[in-house]
């Protein structure tokens, strides 16, 4: 119930605000050096989906 309505929510303000949103780059480290998800191949776009992220 309280994820349903933090999720109406987010949808809310996203849609009200939807002119300023612009797309961005993510980027992830790949052997040592930096590379952007868009770049990559359907597989390894699928394992970077399934991993795990933590916080400190």
């Amino acid at each position: 119930m309280q994820t349903e309505i933090k999720e109406r929510q987010t949808k809310n303000l996203l849609s009200q605000h939807e002119d300023k949103r612009t797309r961005c780059l993510v980027y992830t480290r790949v052997m040592g050096y930096h590379r952007p998800v868009e770049s990559f191949n359907i597989g390894k776009k699928g394992e970077h989906k399934q991993r795990t992220h933590f916080k400190e």
